[in-house]
């Protein structure tokens, strides 16, 4: 996935806040849901996009599905980034 996605994702508060959740290791929709006043079908919405760009990881267990940080795409879009970073003198 292209970085124009991962910014698309990240441009959105809300998106931001689940990413910051999920730094304390995975969580469920409903356990997402429950730190919002939003509706499930928005936390769906928020999370389908948050996948499309890579940025987090589903995995099924029994009736649920949990979601985790990848922390491989984000690492990539740091060290990119990093290149804007004046250089120590």
């Amino acid at each position: 996935m292209g970085f124009a996605e991962t910014f698309k994702a990240l441009s959105e508060p809300i998106r931001r806040e689940i990413l910051i959740l999920l730094r304390q290791g995975s969580l469920s929709a409903g356990e997402i849901g429950s730190h919002f006043d939003l509706t499930g079908a928005t936390i769906s919405y928020h999370l389908s996009q948050l996948k499309k760009a890579d940025l987090v990881l589903e995995s099924r267990q029994k009736n649920y599905i949990y979601y985790e940080l990848n922390t491989s795409v984000l690492e990539e879009l740091m060290l990119w980034l990093s290149q804007f970073k004046e250089e120590e003198r």
